[in-house]
């Protein structure tokens, strides 16, 4: 009986790895992937105004100015990995849109799928990922969870505002998740040797 509990809690796979405490190898391989174009993100959404106390920036449906703060300074980290072969895409709901703005200082496309997201997510990632190009999609806590299931974390934990799950998808379609990075832990990736 108690390897068969030993042996439960192993298969049961939480959540993805924490890419804020992993070791240089997680994080190795993940710029490796980011520098061929592999990796899809999904980013939740910074801050939310209608669930918070903290000063909005303008409708009760966007993010408040933590939250872009917040959200700028993931922006931050992605351009120090290196924009030039990535797209960026977002819920057209005003807080993922939003989040992308103070992200990368642009508009991003909008996808409808980003924001009802459901059980064919997992597919509709790697149908939208182009062969070499990053794809940072950003969107909500409970796609990122659809997202999860679909790939084999039925116990995630939640998402965090801000935070970023990494995946990355070959040119056969196959889909790995690379991890979880919090907003707070970019600094933990871009210290690493590797991405100098």
């Amino acid at each position: 009986m108690a390897a068969a509990l030993v042996t439960g809690f192993v298969v049961w796979h939480r959540s993805p790895a924490d890419l804020g405490s992993a070791n240089a190898q997680a994080r190795a391989e993940l710029i490796q992937h980011w520098r061929a174009g592999d990796v899809v993100v999904l980013v939740r959404h910074a801050e939310r105004c209608d669930r918070s106390s903290n000063p909005c920036l303008g409708p009760a449906d966007g993010i408040t100015r933590l939250g872009s703060e917040s959200a700028s300074a993931v922006g931050q980290g992605f351009k120090q990995l290196g924009m030039a072969q990535t797209d960026v895409f977002t819920s057209p709901v005003t807080r993922t849109e939003q989040t992308a703005h103070f992200m990368f200082g642009k508009e991003a496309l909008t996808q409808e799928w980003l924001a009802s997201c459901g059980t064919t997510l997992r597919n509709d990632v790697v149908a939208h990922k182009v062969a070499h190009r990053n794809t940072v999609l950003v969107t909500h806590s409970g796609c990122i969870s659809d997202f999860e299931v679909q790939t084999g974390f039925k116990h995630a934990a939640a998402s965090q505002y801000s935070s970023s799950l990494f995946a990355s998808i070959g040119a056969d379609g196959q889909l790995k998740v690379l991890g979880v990075l919090n907003d707070a832990d970019w600094h933990s990736l871009l210290s690493d040797k590797t991405l100098k």
